[in-house]
């Protein structure tokens, strides 16, 4: 963008003119209204509609720093530092990933199904925190505890619980650990663990696998479900008889899935679907 830019309207053409080798038109359009808003804050809806209104040097600068970033690939949440989930502001940064569609489906189903909920949840793997966080916000009535194996992640999650006004407990643990050192005591388990299997690398966009932590997305082909054994056998001893547990998962991998949990000792399995009519959730209530 190295012509000087003096209005909105010949910004809106300029980035399009940029990214439209990159991204589809829709997609060109919704970025550019998010570079605008997080750029000009005082913007108003019908100033980017009309397009006359003028642009300082300072915003123009800003609006071409964040375009060249976006044409490295770089995802538009990493670049402003941070993404809206279910009407939380959760920040994200290079230690977390970037919240899908697909996990604010699951934060929706546990919301509906747990109306007035007055007991403990634990979210395993929190990463930027954003489920414990939607689900602190939504269930005010319940006592939230979050873990992740990294501090980085851990740090992240607690400025985010910060910023939205939520009190979660967050407990550094690495649930592939043996010992149980936490002793948690939870009436639901939610958990977002990798799921994605290496051979699936080559269906990813290069914005994910260049900037998004691959800890928390891949996982070896000869154990795609490694994390989730992991989490049922802490659920033995952190999960309440009766209680509910809640994974989102790899669309490939329902019926492996809904297997393993009734190995496990769970009963009213049910594998639900996306939106994208994709295996994407697994829920089951532990026996005994």
């Amino acid at each position: 963008m190295g012509m000087k830019i003096q209005t909105i309207r010949q910004i809106r053409l300029r980035i399009q003119e940029e990214l439209r080798d990159l991204y589809p038109e829709a997609e060109i359009s919704a970025l550019t209204n998010l570079i605008l808003k997080t750029i000009i804050k005082d913007l108003k809806l019908h100033q980017i509609h009309e397009g006359a209104t003028e642009i300082t040097g300072e915003n123009y600068a800003a609006i071409s720093q964040i375009v060249c970033e976006l044409k490295k690939g770089k995802p538009i949440q990493y670049i402003i530092g941070h993404t809206i989930f279910y009407n939380c502001t959760i920040e994200v940064n290079s230690a977390t990933l970037i919240p899908r569609q697909e996990t604010e489906e699951l934060v929706d189903l546990i919301i509906r199904e747990n109306p007035d909920f007055r007991g403990t949840i634990t979210d395993i793997g929190t990463g930027s925190g954003c489920i414990a966080i939607a689900l602190a916000a939504n269930l005010p009535g319940a006592s939230v505890t979050a873990t992740d194996i990294s501090a980085e992640a851990l740090e992240t999650a607690r400025r985010n619980a910060l910023i939205n006004r939520v009190n979660i407990t967050f407990l550094e643990d690495d649930i592939l650990e043996k010992a149980d050192k936490q002793g948690i005591s939870a009436d639901i388990i939610v958990s977002n663990p990798p799921y994605i299997r290496h051979s699936e690398k080559k269906y990813m966009h290069r914005n994910v696998l260049e900037y998004e932590p691959a800890g928390a997305l891949f996982v070896d082909d000869s154990d795609p479900l490694k994390y989730y054994r992991a989490i049922l056998t802490r659920a033995e001893k952190w999960l309440a008889s009766q209680g509910k547990i809640y994974f989102e998962i790899n669309e490939a991998l329902g019926c492996e899935m809904s297997e393993l949990m009734n190995l496990s000792g769970y009963s009213e399995i049910i594998v639900m679907k996306d939106l994208n009519g994709k295996d994407r959730i697994v829920k089951g209530r532990k026996n005994g």
